[in-house]
Parts: C-alpha cells; sequence; structure tokens
C-alpha cells in the first residue's frame, strides 16, 4: 500500500474555515481526491467485491499525494474480470483485506471532496463496506465526472462520456487501462480540463461547478451577483423586475444559497426560467426560524400576488359553507366568514367543493334548500323537494320549529364534532348503488362524502387553534437551538431562537411581550393556511408547550379518523374504490 508523506495529509486553510463560504469556494483551493475502483463485478447486492483502490488528491493543479492498494476480496476473481483489469487470484491473495483498506483509504480522503468517474458506482461501493464495518462514513461532497461531461463534452467531440474517450478529448497524460491508479491520474486530467472549460463560462467556485447545467444561458448565469448581498440564513427571497414589481416569492433555510441556484443550475420549470430572464433584483427577509419564514412567505404572496407563484396567491378567493342563524336554519355557501354566530364550514378552495360537500349533507338532512328568508309562520306551497321526502317544508307548516330544531342540532354536530351519520348514510348508499353497477352515481356522492369529509377535518383540527388566545411553544431544533413561538387565534404573532447562556424563561416572556396583538372575533385572523403550517409544527416530535390560553382540542370522534378512507387523493378517478368493490 502506497499512501502520499504525512505532511501532505493536513488540511488546507479553507478547509478549516468550509463554513465561511460567503463567496463560494474558489476551485483553486479546493482539495480533490479523486478515486478508482476495481472490484470483482458490478453490483455490491450480488455480492461483488473490492479488488483494488487508487486515489490522487490534487489542489490547484498539483498533486498532493497517492494511495494504491490491491484488496483480497476472499472469492475468485471471475476471469473475464482478470483478462479486463490484469489482477487476478494470484495477485491480491497476499494483499490487505478491505477491512484495513478502506480505514486507510478514509484517513488519505479526509477533507477532500470525492471525484469520480461515475461516481454512483465508486462511492456506492465504498458506502457499502463502510456500513458493513459499522465505519462511521465522512460527510463527503462527492463530484462525478460523467455527469459534468455530459453538460461539457458534445457528441461532435466524443460519441460517448466513457473515461477513455474523454482521456483522449482532453490528452490526458495518463492511458486508462482498467487499473485503479491510473484511471485516478486519467481522471484527474479530465477533471482539470472540464475546469478549464468552464473557467471560461464563469464558473469559478465549487458550488457553481457542482450546480453547473449546458441549460443554463449566459445572461442567466451571469445574474448570480444578485444573490451576493444575501445571508446563510433562512428567511424569504422576492424576485423583482426592473420596475420594483415582485415577480416571486419563495423560502429557504440558506437564502444566498437558495437564490444562487436559479442562475447556476438548470431550471426546468418554463416559469420560473421565464421569471429570472426578467428579474433584475432579489431582496431577502431573513427569519428567526423556519416556520417564520414560511409564515412570511404566504403573506407576501397574499399581499403582493407575484404572477410566477401558482399557489397562495388568492386566500381571500376561498368559499364556506354557513349554517345559517334564522326561524328556519338553511346551508349556504358563502364567500366570508360574517361577525353572526353562524356555524361555519372550511374553508373550501374553490366553490365547487363547496358544493360537493352542501350536497353530501343534503343528502343526509332534510333542511330546507330555498333562499327565502322565512317567517316562524308561513302559509306556501311545498317544493318538489319536500314531495319526495327531501324537505321537511317548514314553508307550508309540515314542521314545527321543535322537530326542525333537532336536525340542525344534528347538522351542527356533524359539522363541528360527529360527523358519522353522514358518513354511514352516504356508505349506504354507496353500497346501494355498487350492488347495481351503477358505478358513474357512485363516483359522484363518493367524490362529494370526501370534499365534507375533508372540509370537516379542516375545520374540526383548525378551529381550536383560532379560538385560543395564546399558545407558546418551544423545540430542539436540527442545529440544537431553542425555537420558540407565539401564536395567538391561530395567527403567528413572534417568533425567535433562544441564545447561547440566556435565561429562557426571561427570553420567553421577553417574546410574548413583544408579540403581536391579535384581536378576537369570529372571523380568523390568519388565512387556513397559515394555521395549517403553524398545526404541523406544534405537531412535530419534541416540541413542548411553554403556555396555553384557552383550551385546545380536538374531538375524538372527529372526520380525523375518516380522511385516510374517504379523501385520500387515490380514490379521485376509481369508481371501484368509491364504492369499496375492487
Amino acid at each position: 500500500m502506497t499512501t502520499e508523506a504525512p505532511e501532505l495529509v493536513r488540511p488546507t486553510r479553507w478547509e478549516a474555515q468550509r463554513g465561511f463560504d460567503d463567496l463560494g469556494r474558489p476551485l483553486h483551493g479546493v482539495t480533490f481526491c479523486v478515486v478508482d475502483l476495481e472490484t470483482t463485478g458490478g453490483s455490491v447486492r450480488d455480492g461483488d467485491r473490492i479488488t483494488e483502490i487508487g486515489a490522487v488528491k490534487v489542489r490547484g493543479g498539483e498533486v498532493l499525494g497517492e494511495f494504491q492498494t490491491l484488496v483480497n476480496p476472499h472469492q475468485p476473481i471471475p476471469p473475464f474480470i482478470a483478462v479486463l483489469t490484469g489482477i487476478t487470484t494470484a495477485m491480491v491473495a497476499d494483499a490487505p483485506r478491505i477491512d484495513s483498506a478502506l480505514p486507510a483509504f478514509l484517513e488519505f480522503a479526509a477533507g477532500s471532496v470525492l471525484v469520480a468517474h461515475n461516481a454512483r458506482f465508486d462511492v456506492g461501493f465504498l458506502r457499502h463496506f463502510a456500513a458493513d464495518q459499522e465505519l462511521v462514513w465522512p460527510d463527503f461532497e462527492v463530484l462525478d465526472t460523467v455527469k459534468l461531461a455530459r453538460h461539457v463534452v458534445s457528441r461532435e467531440e466524443s460519441r460517448d462520456h466513457k473515461l477513455s474517450s474523454l482521456a483522449r478529448v482532453f490528452g490526458a497524460t495518463t492511458t486508462p487501462n482498467h487499473r485503479a491508479l491510473a484511471d485516478a491520474r486519467a481522471t484527474v486530467d479530465v477533471l482539470h480540463g472540464l475546469i478549464g472549460r468552464l473557467g471560461g463560462l464563469g464558473v469559478h467556485t465549487l458550488e457553481d461547478l457542482q450546480s453547473y447545467s449546458a441549460k443554463v444561458a449566459a445572461p442567466q448565469r451571469r445574474k448570480r451577483h444578485l444573490a451576493d448581498h444575501l445571508p446563510h440564513a433562512p428567511g424569504v427571497y422576492l424576485f423583482k423586475d426592473s420596475g420594483d414589481r415582485v415577480l416571486y416569492v419563495g423560502t429557504s433555510k440558506d437564502l444566498r444559497k437558495r437564490v444562487r441556484s436559479y442562475f447556476t443550475a438548470s431550471e426546468t420549470r418554463t416559469r420560473i426560467g421565464e421569471m429570472v430572464r426578467i428579474a433584475e433584483a432579489v431582496t431577502g427577509l431573513t427569519c428567526a426560524t423556519p416556520l417564520e419564514a414560511e409564515v412570511r412567505e404566504l403573506r407576501l404572496i397574499a399581499e403582493h400576488k407575484p404572477p410566477y407563484n401558482r399557489r397562495s396567491r388568492h386566500p381571500e378567493k376561498v368559499s364556506y359553507l354557513k349554517l345559517t342563524r334564522e326561524a328556519w336554519p338553511r346551508l349556504s355557501v358563502v364567500r366570508r366568514v360574517a361577525d353572526d354566530q353562524a356555524d361555519y364550514l372550511g374553508p373550501f378552495s374553490s366553490r365547487s367543493a363547496a358544493e360537493a360537500s352542501l350536497a353530501a349533507l343534503h343528502e343526509v338532512f332534510p333542511l330546507r334548500q330555498c333562499t327565502d328568508r322565512l317567517g316562524r309562520t308561513t302559509h306556501r306551497s311545498p317544493c318538489a323537494l319536500a314531495e319526495l321526502g327531501r324537505c321537511l317544508s317548514p314553508c307550508d307548516g309540515s314542521v314545527d320549529e321543535l322537530t326542525y330544531g333537532a336536525v340542525v342540532r344534528q347538522v351542527r354536530d356533524a359539522l363541528v364534532a360527529r360527523p358519522e351519520q353522514v358518513v354511514e348514510a352516504i356508505e349506504h348508499k354507496l353500497s346501494a348503488l355498487a350492488a347495481e353497477e351503477r358505478f358513474e352515481e357512485a363516483a359522484a356522492h363518493r367524490d362529494r362524502l370526501a370534499a365534507f369529509v375533508r372540509a370537516a377535518a379542516r375545520t374540526q383540527r383548525l378551529g381550536p387553534l383560532v379560538e385560543c388566545p395564546e399558545i407558546v411553544a418551544a423545540r430542539r431544533e436540527d442545529d440544537g437551538r431553542w425555537a420558540v413561538h407565539v401564536v395567538r387565534h391561530g395567527r403567528l404573532a413572534a417568533a425567535g431562537v433562544i441564545p447561547s447562556g440566556m435565561d429562557a424563561t426571561r427570553y420567553v416572556e421577553d417574546l410574548r411581550a413583544s408579540a403581536e396583538t391579535v384581536p378576537s372575533g369570529t372571523k380568523p385572523p390568519a388565512t387556513a393556511e397559515e394555521s395549517e403550517r403553524i398545526l404541523a409544527w406544534l405537531e412535530r416530535p419534541g416540541v413542548r408547550l411553554v403556555e396555553v390560553e384557552g383550551a385546545w382540542t380536538c374531538p375524538v370522534t372527529g372526520a380525523g379518523r375518516h380522511l385516510e378512507r374517504w379523501a385520500a387523493p387515490a380514490l379521485g378517478r376509481d369508481p371501484a374504490a368509491a364504492t369499496g368493490r375492487s
């Protein structure tokens, strides 16, 4: 086994400061470890093993050291592999085992960016045997010269992107011969050739090299300076045109890295690619926590309605199902929640979804469906629904207030707590239709039930959160810091991270004191989407409730337990699934 001299394995100045990458890591300062393996076959899953490891460590075009060792696979080397590589079973009989060769290689490669030609193969073998030996796999960044060459070397230059072909294109000083060290040396020359070509296209950092795509036009790549002023922190970014109009709003855990990717990586979404070409500026808003960033993103999209955001642009364009408060209550589709003490179901993202849920309820409960305002005593002719037995017909005096009120209470109970009566009635209907093989009708009834179950579950989960005057919760996030959020009536009122060494109780009290004042009322102070994001965070493992003012509950018998069966997306187009038949 041969390795470099000990003094060459010291980490470079850049590696010692790897987290300080505000301007990206210049390629001339990055240490690459180019590795190649020879094996007994092409699949580790089939029991193939490593027979040779070769690697070259380079930085700034200078070779820092080389590593080469045969490896005893403890199994015969197939004849065709021996012919291809020249490595025979006899040659590896006295070679080190993988359990000694692999730790030596990992020590050699420490602190480097791994490079391989078809890295999935080589790195896959190395990771497999590291796991087999219960070794901790270092957090290597990996660069694949095959993937890079596909963007750089055209078909006119080379019919394929094999190592031997690329070695000829770039005039490699070593000819690949299916021996690990020789192939690694040839890959070094290919890597340098690729970097040399890309340097003329403005690719000068490791980050640019990792994300390079030939599909990114030069004018788009030149705009990457728009991200230079952004921090490496969670937050929201806003792309703007020359007139300062907001084009697109997004969120990221790392603002600079995410925004740079728009100018250096291939963007497959046509609309976003068009947006990047128009953009002339990017504004970033730093947020204390990822949840705050998500919420700010939603609010900014609703405020600016950016043309290149597809979702969340019109939170005001929702519908609700309302159980009115009048002498003879009825169900109605409305556009907003009023301060009238009525019961509401929703919001629905579309009026059609609200109407489907309304139809589901009308199938079960014989409430009046007319839109007239009725006094306590009326004498009108009954409608067709009354004659069909689908309306209690208060208009002609066929029902008394006590009986009608009992049905209204059942409807209210289905909306806020127990949907069983609706679910069971429509399930029975579906079974009957299935028995008659009337699958199209069954699908329509199923869709109505799904719309109702989704809306009821959403209302029953969000309602208690919106009613709580205040919830304060904390969670130790992935970076080890404690994130604290103050939620008032379902709206994020404050967010922060407890500074190291500060008294946690004092910090939380100060955060509560500085939090946004959120008034109570019938109308939710936040969009349903914002409250759902908050609820998802509150339900994450490890969240600790610091303070809860009010009752934060969810009915055990609520609609949530019916979601998996009746509101799963997979049910959407399968009539047999709608009826429970297969």
